[in-house]
């Protein structure tokens, strides 16, 4: 995992409280930039989530070593922090690199698996999907 992932987990193993877990969740989704409207469309809609999320996909170059980069947002404060820690996982590895991260044991690592709901537990491997089929159609270029 990278370093600032590694970051986040010494945050989370530093505040006891899951209220103040969340509240950490919910403010590193407020601090990453807002969607430009234009982007929220069908196409980019993730399908599977209890909330409104889209996800934006940026490939740089072509094949296994194309780097892997996007954008997201939610209606759901959470959802928001959620989509920054993926950005965090996910942003500038290569394709096959991305394809190769356990996401599901990164978020178990912060305890999020046990503490969000069955809602968004959907939602989160909702997008962690949208981001593999990314992954894998850029990786077969």
């Amino acid at each position: 995992m990278s370093e600032t992932f590694e970051d986040i987990v010494e945050t989370f193993e530093f505040l006891d409280d899951w209220e103040d877990r969340y509240r950490h969740v919910i403010e590193m989704g407020r601090a990453m930039a807002s969607l430009d409207d234009s982007f929220k469309t069908s196409a980019t809609k993730v399908d599977g989530c209890a909330s409104q999320v889209w996800i934006v996909p940026k490939v740089d170059g072509a094949g296994p070593q194309a780097i892997l980069d996007f954008d997201g947002e939610s209606d759901a404060m959470i959802v928001n922090g959620l989509i920054a820690i993926l950005k965090v996982l996910y942003t500038g590895h290569t394709v096959e690199n991305a394809l190769k991260i356990d996401a599901l044991a990164a978020f178990a690592r912060l305890g999020l698996d046990q503490h969000l709901s069955a809602q968004r537990s959907n939602g989160l491997r909702a997008m962690i999907e949208r981001l593999r089929a990314v992954s894998k159609a850029a990786n077969l270029v």
